[in-house]
């Protein structure tokens, strides 16, 4: 049983002394002056001397040490004790081989997964309390603000997506009643019977003569119909003509 102390720094490692300098001022402001938070880098000691942090390297395990309180790579800010562990100094050992196993160097990420993530995990696992939330806010804030991004740019998609879907419907929609008016319109049965002039022809045929004109298999059986009374009429006058002048041959 034994105490677990975190130690915080200011991230002063950009190679430029400007930049490092801002980096200071805005940790004053922000973390000192209001509350909100900084741009950090924590590491934990448990059992001895040393600090355990999280960091990048291409090859192996981003899990490493140094002698508390001393990172040459940041400038060193405060400390405090997050609480009392219960595991043995081979318990913690043990924990900290896993962590080795579980955080290689190349996964390292400055917004998801970067030396604050690490030293929760760790004291998770020591069964002490985590970070305050002004050490690592700024990371999660832009990890949240990178997640938001993703989601819009994939809705954006998926929209766009069903807008092209729906248009590729629309057009084949009217295309096939396009198609279909052509071919309606075409048929001989259909040719004059639908068209606005033969509509407006019957309808003033209505008006001026009180019937609807006569259909062409109307006129043939009317025509046909005129014509046999013609021939029974010249029958009718040469019967009466050899009647009344028997002499007429017939």
């Amino acid at each position: 049983m034994t105490e677990v102390r975190l130690h915080i720094y200011d991230v002063t490692n950009s190679g430029s002394d400007k930049t490092n300098s801002t980096i200071v001022q805005i940790n004053k402001i922000f973390k000192d002056g209001i509350g909100l938070g900084g741009i950090f880098h924590s590491a934990v000691q448990v059992y001895g001397e040393e600090e355990w942090s999280f960091g990048f390297c291409e090859q192996g395990s981003g899990v490493f040490s140094c002698p508390s309180g001393k990172n040459p790579m940041y400038t060193y800010r405060e400390s405090m004790v997050l609480g009392i562990t219960n595991f043995s100094k081979l318990n913690v050992n043990q924990i900290l081989q896993e962590l080795s196993r579980e955080w290689p160097g190349s996964s390292y990420d400055l917004l998801s997964k970067n030396c604050n993530h690490f030293c929760d995990e760790f004291c998770e696992r020591l069964g002490v309390q985590k970070l305050p939330g002004w050490v690592n806010r700024f990371a999660n804030a832009g990890d949240a603000a990178i997640e938001i991004a993703e989601n819009t740019a994939l809705r954006l998609r998926q929209a766009k997506t069903e807008i092209v879907s729906a248009s590729k419907v629309a057009y084949r929609f009217l295309v096939g009643v396009t198609s279909s008016s052509s071919g309606g319109n075409d048929s001989p049965g259909n040719s004059n019977r639908g068209s606005p002039r033969f509509q407006a022809a019957w309808f003033k045929n209505i008006i001026t003569t009180g019937a609807k004109p006569s259909s062409s298999s109307e006129i043939e059986t009317q025509g046909g119909s005129g014509f046999q009374n013609h021939r029974l009429q010249n029958s009718a006058q040469t019967m009466q003509q050899n009647f009344q002048d028997p002499q007429r041959s017939p």
